[in-house]
């Protein structure tokens, strides 16, 4: 379970889908349940990207299969376990792990088409993150701002950088100048940024765990490398740029948070030698990144993460946390964060 706070060149057969816009007025909000925002899904031309170990006691062809269902297993357990309304995304790397420009922007086209369409049925329970290419800013801000005007969608995932070039070595991080236009689009449309993990390329994971694989992915890869793009926003003054900017970082900060005051301390020193940041590192988690009991949302990761273990942790919250805090949590801020109510 958990709280939020806040693959590989692949060739890809594209299936052409209609443009179906998921636009609803109205979400099952009964009052108590729970919203839950980190929810993977995928496609058939990218499921078999998924490599991760099943939950324990599933097979994986089970595994595998709950990334595509939408309306059938997943649903069941959200109505059986008490969740409102739950937030898909495509699961990492998706697009970040396709290094071809073209490919890339034509499969997230794909995709946010196939995510419209799969639950434009029953927009009261389900929304989406789009999936973008961010190998070229403004071909990303087309796609946002049509996946967000169009189709509906609520804002949009990043699974960490995007691999780029003829080997995959060419890494492209967001906290530069030239994403600025970007930045920008987002802080227009005013819908959040969904920072995810991904697996690093196969050079690096090579260099980096070969001598202990069983590290590689969420017990300690993921927050180690994503947690450097999120420093990087930080210390590069996109936030100092873009001060409206909101950013999701799950899995509580990638244990950002823990070392705030190390980190705080060592920039500080940095600031006489060309540190553009304005502001220390921890003050954005204050205004621009979500975590905090105040700054913090629920998620479960399914179907990486059981949805029954997820429900019954945070229903146990309630002997710790005061009613007010724990509806904060299980649905209070996302509602006011991905505009539900507006």
């Amino acid at each position: 379970m958990k709280i939020l706070t806040s693959f590989a060149t692949v060739f890809i057969f594209v299936v052409l889908t209609p443009v179906v816009s998921v636009w609803a007025k109205t979400w099952r909000d009964s009052g108590t349940g729970t919203i839950v925002l980190e929810e993977a899904w995928s496609v058939p031309e990218l499921v078999d990207l998924i490599t991760a170990f099943p939950p324990l006691g599933q097979s994986f062809d089970d595994f595998k299969s709950s990334f595509l269902d939408v309306h059938g297993r997943r649903l069941d357990l959200m109505d059986k376990n008490g969740i409102d309304f739950m937030v898909l995304s495509c699961a990492t790397p998706c697009i970040q792990g396709i290094s071809d420009p073209a490919a890339a922007a034509e499969m997230a086209t794909n995709v946010n088409n196939q995510m419209a369409a799969a639950i434009a049925n029953n927009t009261a329970r389900f929304g989406g993150f789009a999936s973008l290419s961010m190998h070229n800013a403004s071909i990303a801000v087309q796609e946002l701002r049509r996946a967000v005007t169009e189709l509906g969608l609520l804002g949009a995932m990043l699974n960490d950088y995007q691999q780029s070039g003829a080997d995959d070595t060419t890494l492209l991080f967001y906290d530069q100048p030239e994403y600025d236009e970007f930045w920008q689009a987002v802080t227009d449309l005013d819908v959040p940024v969904y920072f995810h993990p991904r697996g690093n390329i196969d050079q690096i994971q090579s260099l980096m765990y070969q001598h202990a694989p069983f590290i590689k992915g969420p017990s300690e890869e993921y927050a180690v490398t994503l947690s450097n793009h999120i420093l990087g926003l930080c210390t590069n003054g996109v936030f100092d740029r873009f001060p409206q900017l909101k950013i999701i970082v799950g899995h509580l900060g990638e244990r950002i948070p823990s070392d705030l005051f190390r980190i705080d301390e060592q920039l500080h020193r940095a600031a006489p030698h060309g540190l553009v940041m304005q502001r220390n590192a921890s003050s954005y988690w204050q205004t621009n990144l979500f975590i905090g009991i105040d700054r913090i949302m629920y998620s479960v990761d399914y179907p990486f993460v059981s949805i029954p273990e997820g429900a019954e942790w945070v229903n146990s919250l309630s002997g710790v946390l005061s009613g007010k805090d724990l509806a904060s949590l299980k649905r209070g801020l996302a509602i006011k964060l991905l505009h539900l109510d507006d």
